[in-house]
């Protein structure tokens, strides 16, 4: 019998993996991430949900105060990154620096063995060892995109019971099999920190954004219009241009710097490859040059690439059909079949 610990969210996807791993007769002990002020935690909250849902399974209940770490680290680069006209990937940084960074932490120092996480990805291990990331059973809600930062050492301590479910209807079930409080609530928003997945908005409020008005600059260098803000675009973007044109532009390029959006036809919003670094791999790789498949944004079907390697932390990545969209920030990840290699951070894209 192993002691886990659980992240807690106080939704229904890590409620069922407390209850699942305590039907096993495993050791269950809830941690609940504060991550915003303190009075956030009445009904509805993560703190007050998962409280009321350990206690409905009868297991100890936890409360780790991340709050100020979660500003600096997450939020405060989320608001940085969109200051230099790219478009971040707050999920990926909190993952990497605080559920599997100090909140991994927190669980030892409670003696568990492992942390077990909501997360829908699988884990597999060989015999000698070796840890591998695999996308879901549940492809649609498959999270491995986010989780390309993890290491071995982190591998080995972290399971994912919730990895080889094949429908959100089967999680749903399990949770009113379980009798739990949460099980007809709904699933959270895609970025935990912006209301109504407004980030306009949660910009201008929290991030001290102004209005910040400047040119829409064709790629032929004609001013073509007036942007209200750089943060208010992003690249690849159609609607909302408010631009005449005799076909439809796209923004090819934000120059916060020089606070200007450039535009241009479809064809100019696709790209051969791209520059990545802060590259991370859970498998190293053998070869300085090899094929693979990538993912450059969540919801985007992997594709064949050719990787190379130009660093330690840094790659070029050749695609074998031109990608449309390439943008900074955003998260680069590699697969093999099923299984993720790494990843790192988009800088730029290339012809």
């Amino acid at each position: 019998m192993n002691r886990i610990a659980v992240a807690m969210s106080g939704g229904v996807d890590s409620s069922v993996t407390a209850a699942l791993l305590k039907q096993q007769g495993h050791d269950i002990v809830g941690i609940t991430m504060r991550l915003f002020a303190p009075h956030s935690s009445g009904v509805g909250s993560a703190v007050h949900d998962a409280a009321v849902v350990a206690k409905h399974l009868d297991i100890p209940h936890h409360v780790a105060d991340f709050s100020p770490d979660f500003s600096r680290l997450i939020i405060r680069d989320f608001v940085d990154e969109y200051r230099s006209g790219h478009t971040p990937n707050p999920c990926v940084r909190c993952n990497r620096y605080i559920k599997f960074g100090l909140l991994l932490e927190t669980a030892r120092e409670l003696g568990a063995d492992l942390l077990a996480t909501g997360h829908y990805v699988r884990k597999s291990v060989d015999p000698d060892g070796t840890c591998h990331l695999r996308t879901a059973a549940n492809s649609p809600k498959d999270q491995s995109y986010f989780l390309y930062t993890l290491t071995q050492q982190q591998l080995r301590q972290v399971i994912f019971p919730l990895g080889t479910i094949e429908s959100k209807d089967d999680v749903r079930r399990l949770a009113r099999e379980f009798a739990l409080p949460v099980a007809e609530k709904s699933d959270s928003q895609e970025v935990c920190f912006i209301p109504n997945d407004d980030y306009v908005t949660f910009l201008e409020r929290d991030g001290g954004f102004g209005a910040g008005d400047g040119d829409i600059i064709h790629l032929n260098g004609q001013i073509v219009g007036r942007h209200r803000g750089t943060h208010r675009y992003t690249i690849g973007q159609r609607k909302g241009l408010g631009v005449a044109w005799s076909e439809p532009l796209y923004v090819t390029s934000i120059d916060a710097e020089r606070n200007i959006v450039l535009v241009g036809e479809q064809q100019h919003v696709f790209a051969g490859g791209l520059q990545a670094e802060a590259i991370s791999w859970i498998l190293e790789p053998e070869a300085e040059e090899f094929p693979a498949t990538c993912k450059i944004r969540y919801r985007h079907q992997p594709v064949p690439c050719r990787v190379r390697l130009m660093a330690a932390d840094r790659c070029e990545v050749y695609f074998d059909q031109r990608q449309k969209a390439i943008t900074p920030g955003q998260s680069l990840v590699f697969y093999r079949e099923d299984e993720v290699l790494g990843g790192g951070r988009i800088v730029a894209s290339l012809p």
